[in-house]
């Protein structure tokens, strides 16, 4: 699997998803500032992916702090946080990652400015090994709700390219055909940025999965059809009572899967759980760019000039509407999930099992 990010020579290096499947680039940054821009303009994106890659933007900004006290230090390393922070409002990752990355820094009140920095590093590659542990438990729960043989719709990318490795609802995908199971993948284009299109059917299609690429619009025609058995995407923010934000279009795909009876997963880290918003509504939803919608790929013009255009990145599918959400503690019904904020609860007693388990 292609590498994502990763901390590479002092540098902050990012596959740039913009330019797939065309052509494979990989840039390397220097600057937080530049970081924050590469995760606005969609050279990374998917939710853990952004998180990581927000951790060693902060680490990377506190390389260019020159300060004589931890508390000196500290104040410095506040508007690199926040500069990282305006670039997307939508991934709780990004925050997550950041808010994790100055709780480290405060309470390494012990060491040199020097020791603290590298410390700073070591955290940020931390978090990336940890997210590819996280999705490996999870594609392994997940995995258990594939049938085999199963064919799965997926909707935006929510693999390896939207993740440090392995991904989190192709992670389920990928573990299914681990342990031997048949398994076929038809991925939605994901208008407008058609991530599905470029980077899904690509990411399956360099793995060896059976991928068949479909418009948005044809999920309900391969539905009716009885050729969907599941579907299973990821999540950029989960909130207490179930509901989940997602890549626009995802709610569409779970009133038709609901309406057909196909059961519905969302691939969860637990990274991306907002407990503090208790439903979907609280959930700030990005409003893109309208040339996203005017042009294919920013390049081809297919709509009149001057027309009006809306643009939200995400849109949120209410807990009713979905059969489980599959963490890296296991798979949980929606209206479970909010025990997982309970730190003397035990998962193992509300996990959902697969029928006939």
């Amino acid at each position: 699997m292609v590498p994502t990010v990763e901390w590479k020579d002092g540098k902050v290096r990012l596959i740039d998803q913009t330019r797939l499947p065309r052509e494979v680039v990989y840039i390397d940054y220097t600057d937080y500032r530049d970081v924050t821009g590469a995760i606005r303009d969609l050279v990374v994106r998917g939710a853990p992916a952004i998180g990581v890659t927000a951790a060693l933007g902060v680490a990377l900004g506190a390389q260019e702090i020159e300060a004589d006290r931890h508390e000196e230090f500290l104040a410095r390393l506040q508007p690199i946080c926040d500069h990282l922070a305006s670039a997307r409002p939508t991934a709780v990752n990004l925050f997550w990652a950041i808010e994790r990355m100055r709780k480290f820094a405060a309470a390494q009140n012990k060491l040199s400015l020097k020791d603290l920095k590298k410390a700073l590093i070591e955290e940020a590659v931390r978090m990336g090994e940890e997210d590819i542990a996280v999705n490996r438990a999870m594609g392994a729960f997940g995995a258990e709700f594939v049938g085999d043989p199963a064919t799965i719709l997926t909707h935006c990318n929510a693999g390896s390219l939207a993740t440090v490795g392995y991904g989190t609802a192709l992670g389920v995908i990928y573990a299914a055909r681990e342990q031997g199971k048949q398994v076929r993948v038809f991925a939605d284009e994901t208008r407008p940025i058609l991530q599905g299109a470029r980077l899904t059917a690509w990411e399956l299609m360099e793995e060896g999965v059976d991928v068949t690429l479909i418009t948005d619009n044809m999920a309900g025609h391969f539905m009716k059809q009885g050729m969907i058995d599941l579907v299973v995407v990821g999540t950029d923010r989960t909130v207490a009572n179930g509901d989940v934000a997602n890549k626009i279009g995802t709610y569409s795909v779970a009133v038709l899967a609901k309406e057909h009876g196909i059961p519905f997963y969302v691939a969860a880290p637990t990274s991306t759980i907002d407990f503090s918003i208790p439903t979907g509504d609280g959930i700030p939803i990005e409003e893109r760019d309208p040339r996203e919608v005017t042009c294919i790929c920013n390049q081809l013009e297919i709509a009149p000039e001057g027309v009006k255009v809306k643009s939200p990145a995400f849109d949120v599918t209410p807990a009713r509407y979905i059969t489980a959400i599959i963490t890296e503690k296991g798979a949980f019904r929606p209206a479970d999930l909010h025990k997982l904020n309970d730190p003397e609860a035990d998962p193992e007693s509300f996990r959902l099992h697969p029928a006939g388990a």
